[in-house]
């Protein structure tokens, strides 16, 4: 070789790699619009979220989101790679739920998440409905938060969750499967005479942890129909609290029917123009789950029998 002369070696780019939990955010982000709501979605700190969110535009050269004070939009860039990233998921849950199926071949059962909104009602149905499917089988049941359950079907714990319909899931099948009346306890009631809900847009009301979807679901009856919604400044842990609660004239309470402690305690049908004001229930599963067929029989036997 002459001498002056050397070879250069090329250089060869290092970037660290992509983890789950950096596209898991992401799509929680597209989701929610919020980047806050993903990461109580995931129980990790906003900073955590961003964090991960940030190494992940870094690794893919631009940013996913664009954030102002009016909320949490797509870039450009992100409207082309986020629909990638969503099917990217949904081929990570398939492979996990086709793991755990070829691990447990022997497996007879169904894996039922429920929100505590669920009724006694509802669950005794499911349970019937389950055994009586063409392959019977066990119903195992797991009550949990809303935001477990929608995580816990993600990575396949569970196969399939009855919720409130309050939260959108656009990449699972959605059968709503029961309503119930709304009623409002009040420490005032003295005759369980109908209340219009522009009426009890007048009255304070106490909320429960937005955990179950009971308050996301009173924020957007409010919410749509233009009405401000004056709440208690605590919160009550159950249902019962919040019976107790009304009863030392702290305000009044929201809860579907079948969550009142008796049909004895005072309570009024909450009407909209004379209609009953009603909160519906929904199946939620994976059309890639290897129960997707019992599973939509399930949800369809489910939904028929509230008519």
């Amino acid at each position: 070789m002459p001498q002056g002369y050397r070879i250069h070696s090329p250089t060869v780019r290092r970037t660290a790699p992509t983890s789950p939990n950096q596209v898991q955010y992401a799509q929680a982000v597209a989701e929610t619009k919020s980047f806050s709501a993903a990461a109580r979605a995931y129980g990790v700190t906003q900073p955590a979220l961003s964090n991960g969110i940030a190494k992940l535009e870094e690794r893919l050269g631009d940013k996913l989101f664009d954030r102002s004070p009016r909320g949490v939009t797509q870039t450009a860039f992100g409207a082309r790679i986020l629909p990638l990233i969503e099917r990217t998921l949904v081929a990570l849950d398939a492979v996990a739920a086709e793991a755990r199926r070829l691990n447990e071949p022997g497996e007879q059962k169904v894996r039922m998440g429920v929100s505590p909104l669920i009724g006694s009602h509802l669950v005794a149905r499911a349970f019937s409905m389950v055994q009586g499917l063409p392959v019977p089988r066990d119903l195992v049941l797991r009550e949990a938060n809303m935001q477990e359950l929608r995580e816990c079907l993600r990575t396949g714990q569970l196969d399939v969750i009855l919720i409130p319909a309050v939260t959108a899931m656009p990449r699972y099948e959605h059968r709503v499967i029961d309503v119930e009346p709304i009623v409002v306890v009040s420490p005032d009631t003295a005759e369980p005479t109908p209340l219009e809900l522009e009426d009890a847009g007048k009255e304070c009301f106490i909320l429960v942890p937005d955990t179950c979807g009971l308050t996301t679901f009173t924020t957007q009856l409010f919410q749509a129909n233009a009405m401000p919604l004056r709440t208690y400044p605590g919160e009550a842990a159950s249902y019962r609290v919040l019976e107790d609660w009304t009863k030392l004239g702290l305000g009044s309470a929201m809860v579907p029917r079948s969550k009142l402690t008796s049909p004895d305690v005072p309570h009024r049908p909450l009407m909209d123009g004379g209609r009953e004001v009603q909160i519906s229930f929904e199946a939620v599963w994976s059309a890639d789950s290897p129960l997707a067929a019992d599973l939509l029989q399930l949800a369809d036997s489910l939904a028929a029998a509230r008519r």
